[in-house]
């Protein structure tokens, strides 16, 4: 899109009141590739990449692929759209070549996510001959939506598994005698997104990753780890925390980007008062996000809340019944809460790119493809630096021009952003945080292992330092009992079912129609008060 263009237009119409209080033009990236015939393929890869018109890596993707195939784990930390997922397909694809019945264990923190990567994941096994075959490798996304019988097929004779934390955690580790086959022939660990586990979800997934690897040894295997991470302060300790191996940091990203644009959009004053006295910054993203959509610009549309992402919608639909009615269609929320079939729908015209336009939740922050969107509008600073830019970097492949709108909301943060750009320009992204060695963190985890497996004396300084003190404490409360200098689980309950891995709330409230029994979605159950009450409106 011409950017300049679209600015010099909006500032043209009635309603303009100098909104646009600041813009940041970002220089476009030139293409880095490694040396033609530096790393060769497997025959069969290198085909496939050439279907794809990927006659070139760039110099990221190869040093990932050499480092894999030395050995080593690598952690990719380079910028949105740069082509993280082929630094583990490749050695993925070239393993399953070589040893048919080796396995991998795929972790995306969002069933969306798993449900992206699959799709690419089975075209690159149909491409290479890997499926088809009298020896067919199975592949599967295994979470709360997969039919029962698909995910027998999976743990009897699955060979790559898409999964997240939380299915691994309840779904996976409790069951792992049932899985045997599948652990001791795990080749590959692959962590996305790494820089979403930070705070209490990392906290947990690092003993997550501590019992994973305590039943891979149980097994006999030992996989090799990839993991690929957005930019955040501390790729590497954070990486090596989470997972307690010692990784190599990959952060110098060879992808080209294209020429993008930062415009700060304040809402005018309407009210004689300093505070609260701005318009609805929802108000001004759905009058930005009509006017893209109805010139054709892929636009996607980021606010806080499901409700917000949920009104943006309707009202930029209202929008364009007056102005371009054939376009209603083209556009879609997208937020948690959605049944499993409406969210495969959704997500499946977003791969394809059938929309023009997405009003969502943080929800596709992360790095599913939505099709290729020129622009990106944030409704209120995200919080982090790190939410920023991977929100604004939905916007924009390859060396496409794009643009971000960064609408302030009336409060006093987002105000002084509004008035101090330098403060998201200017300081570097936050740091990642994980405790893994939390008592109050460990005690949930120390019940699981002894579960899965009794725990031995060995292994007193695997979950960190406060194991016996822990230990102790469950034993008082006849969770756990010690014989001898082995802990064994002794409930009669299935802990992993109780614990939470992302927050403390362990169930849903489902949103039953009375008149009709038919279920229109959920909600946690925290949430649900001030959504659903007496004479609430569930859009």
């Amino acid at each position: 899109m011409d950017v300049e263009a679209f600015l010099k237009e909006i500032r043209a119409l009635p309603h303009y009141e100098g909104q646009d209080v600041y813009v940041r033009r970002i220089a476009p990236r030139d293409v880095r590739y490694a040396p033609e015939g530096e790393l060769a393929m497997a025959e069969r890869v290198s085909r496939w990449l050439g279907e794809k018109g990927i006659a070139r890596l760039y110099t990221h993707q190869a040093e990932a692929i050499r480092c894999a195939r030395a050995g080593r784990d690598p952690l990719i930390a380079t910028g949105t759209a740069s082509g993280k997922s082929l630094c583990y397909t490749v050695p993925l694809l070239e393993t399953l070549l070589a040893e048919p019945d080796s396995t991998a264990l795929l972790l995306f923190p969002t069933k969306a996510l798993s449900q992206d990567q699959f799709q690419r994941f089975q075209e690159a096994l149909t491409a290479t001959g890997l499926t088809g075959e009298k020896r067919s490798i199975l592949a599967g996304v295994f979470d709360g939506d997969t039919p029962s019988t698909l995910r027998r097929r999976l743990r009897d004779h699955g060979g790559v598994l898409f999964t997240n934390p939380d299915m691994l955690h309840a779904g996976v580790l409790p069951q792992h005698a049932r899985w045997a086959r599948f652990f001791a022939n795990l080749k590959f660990l692959i962590i996305d997104e790494l820089h979403v586990y930070s705070g209490i979800f990392g906290s947990n997934a690092a003993n997550l990753f501590t019992r994973l690897f305590r039943l891979c040894k149980h097994y006999g295997s030992s996989p090799r780890l990839i993991a690929s991470s957005a930019t955040i302060g501390n790729p590497l300790e954070m990486a090596e925390e989470l997972t307690g191996r010692k990784m190599t940091l990959i952060d110098d990203g060879g992808s080209p980007r294209g020429p993008r644009t930062y415009v700060f959009w304040n809402p005018p004053r309407i009210r004689g008062r300093d505070w609260r006295s701005r318009r609805s910054a929802n108000d001004e993203a759905h009058e930005l996000m009509a006017l893209l959509v109805q010139r054709g610009v892929p636009t996607i549309t980021f606010s806080k809340a499901r409700i917000t992402a949920e009104m943006i919608h309707r009202y930029v639909c209202d929008s364009l019944r007056t102005r371009a009615p054939q376009l209603v269609s083209k556009v879609t929320p997208y937020r948690g809460g959605y049944l499993p079939q409406e969210r495969r729908e959704i997500e499946k015209r977003l791969f394809e790119g059938e929309l023009l336009g997405v009003s969502t939740t943080p929800a596709l922050e992360l790095g599913i493809d939505v099709g290729g969107m020129d622009a990106s509008i944030l409704v209120g600073y995200p919080g982090t630096l790190a939410s920023f830019f991977q929100q604004s970097g939905r916007a924009g492949r390859q060396e496409r021009e794009a643009v971000v709108f960064l609408i302030g909301l009336d409060t006093a943060v987002n105000q002084y952003v509004m008035s101090h750009p330098e403060y998201l320009f200017g300081r570097p992204v936050e740091q990642a945080v994980v405790d893994a060695d939390n008592p109050f963190v460990i005690i949930g985890h120390l019940r699981c292992a002894t579960h899965e497996s009794p725990l031995g004396p060995g292994e007193m300084s695997t979950f960190g330092p406060h194991t016996e003190l822990v230990l102790d404490v469950l034993g008082e409360n006849r969770k756990v009992r010690r014989i001898a200098d082995t802990w064994y689980h002794a409930a009669s309950d299935t802990p992993q079912h109780e614990i939470s891995l992302r927050d403390t709330v362990d169930k849903n409230v489902l949103i039953e129609d009375v008149d009709t029994g038919e279920i229109l979605g959920e909600v946690n159950k925290l949430d649900a008060p001030p959504i659903l009450h007496p004479e609430a409106i569930y859009m």
